[in-house]
């Protein structure tokens, strides 16, 4: 059976599945920018260059929320949290407004031992 590669373009959208030998012919025609490969060696996806009209992917969209950030400090930079109300500073960490959603959330996480 052969394998069935996904190929995906440069924004993230799944382009089509080749196997090995189509892989080979869309790299020797220079539209592969990057293939993704397991640790033992097999190929999990290829990636196409950016074409004119396409915006390639940006970081933020396979890495998730962020729930943290960089605080500068006066002696440095640490990690901080990022507050549930959207603002930055203070100490707030569930505003009035959503407070009873989080402490919902926290109870439905909560075990009886």
């Amino acid at each position: 059976m052969t394998a069935r590669i996904p190929v995906y373009r440069a924004d993230g959208r799944l382009y089509d599945h080749v196997n090995e030998r189509g892989l080979a012919r869309l790299q020797a025609a220079g539209l592969v920018a990057r293939v993704v490969r397991h640790r033992k060696g097999c190929i999990n996806r290829a990636i196409l260059v950016v074409r004119p009209g396409e915006e390639p992917m940006r970081r933020t969209a396979y890495l998730g929320t962020r729930y943290s950030f960089q605080d500068h400090l006066e002696h440095g930079l640490c990690w901080d949290l990022k507050r549930l109300g959207g603002d930055r500073w203070g100490t707030n960490y569930a505003p009035d407004d959503v407070r009873s959603i989080f402490l919902q959330v926290v109870i439905g996480c909560l075990v009886k031992r």
